[in-house]
């Protein structure tokens, strides 16, 4: 079935495209489109009872990740109605259920508050709908794994940059890890700058300083007038508030970033070898200004050894009088005195009488 799986995208991308063309989340706008592509007898092509199911499988797994982020509200709007159609219109008996994995179920639960926010009812119809029919199937996983079967690394899941929301790019783009590694390069220049000149010349700057603060306010600069836009422009689009969230959370995350990044950033543990090496190539005045491990007390042990060396500089008597004196003598402990004990006889008793 795995060779049906790119013909079966590409009509699902086309029917998704053309929705998207209507700039509408309506149902009727949907069905439209649905019966003038004939979609219904996609399930036509394998009529075998034993390849039904299989079938069915492979175009519900196809169009269930367009549900999910980072798609646009609209999009997820028409992959929901998709998958209702599909649901509906299968010919497996009984119908084959749809996967979502637990993961994933948190943001299903908010995009059905974001439909029932903007009044999208035919939305919230829809999705009550396929609830109320049982059609989802919660896994573990969003896909099924199986024992023994080698995994393709080479084949990596495609985004279609037409249905991605337009706010999600920059962050996807200038990442944590990025940040991170563009500061940890950062402090190694500056590092081999110091080891090279004895007095580096401050009007040496190849790289820009605060570089970090730099870039993150220029991404949030650029994420808060994209942000605008895409609501100026799509205030009748019938999108909903899902866009202005995803947005303001992004900014938020954003803004925290440059804060964090302002301050000085610390290398992280897997790159700590890195500050050993550049210490070592550039001598002991480098040394001087990596920081040095917290110092421990030594133990119990260590003291004791510290304390006998101490004392073997005194006299030999001393010594061992001071050595001595951690355990007590045998000699000079007085052995007890011996208790009598009480013998009873019951012929030497005494008769009362």
């Amino acid at each position: 079935m795995d060779h049906f799986r790119e013909p079966v995208k590409t009509d699902c991308e086309e029917l998704l495209g053309r929705f998207q063309a209507t700039e509408s989340v309506r149902y009727e706008q949907f069905v439209e489109i649905w019966r003038d592509m004939d979609f219904s007898s996609i399930f036509h092509g394998k009529p075998e009872p034993n390849e039904r199911r299989h079938f069915a499988r492979l175009i519900l797994s196809v169009v269930s990740p367009y549900f999910f982020p980072p798609y646009t509200f609209q999009i997820r709007v028409g992959a929901l109605y998709l998958l209702y159609s599909l649901f509906n219109t299968q010919l497996a008996t009984p119908r084959e259920k749809i996967r979502i994995a637990l993961k994933d179920w948190k943001d299903v639960m908010q995009f059905q508050k974001d439909a029932v926010n903007a009044q999208h009812y035919d939305v919230v119809y829809v999705f009550r709908k396929l609830l109320s029919d049982k059609a989802f199937y919660f896994t573990a996983m969003p896909t099924p794994l199986n024992f023994r079967i080698k995994r393709e690394d080479g084949k990596k899941k495609k985004i279609c940059e037409e249905f991605v929301d337009p706010p999600t790019r920059p962050q996807e783009v200038v990442t944590t890890d990025v940040l991170e590694e563009i500061a940890n390069i950062h402090e190694h220049y500056e590092g081999v700058k110091k080891a090279i000149f004895a007095e580096p010349d401050p009007n040496l700057n190849i790289v820009q300083q605060n570089l970090i603060p730099k870039l993150n306010s220029a991404i949030l600069t650029y994420s808060s007038w994209q942000m605008n836009r895409t609501t100026s422009e799509q205030q009748d689009a019938g999108e909903g508030p899902s866009n202005q969230e995803s947005s303001s959370r992004a900014q938020l995350l954003a803004s925290i970033k440059s804060k964090s990044y302002g301050q000085v950033v610390e290398a992280s543990k897997a790159r700590r070898h890195r500050q050993t090496e550049l210490v070592s190539a550039a001598g002991p005045d480098i040394a001087l200004n990596v920081p040095s491990k917290k110092k421990r007390f030594p133990s119990l042990k260590t003291r004791t050894q510290l304390r006998f060396r101490t004392q073997g500089n005194e006299s030999e008597g001393s010594n061992l009088t001071r050595l001595w004196c951690l355990s007590s003598v045998k000699e000079e402990i007085e052995p007890e005195k011996k208790k009598r004990k009480f013998n009873w006889n019951p012929d030497k008793s005494s008769d009362p009488t």
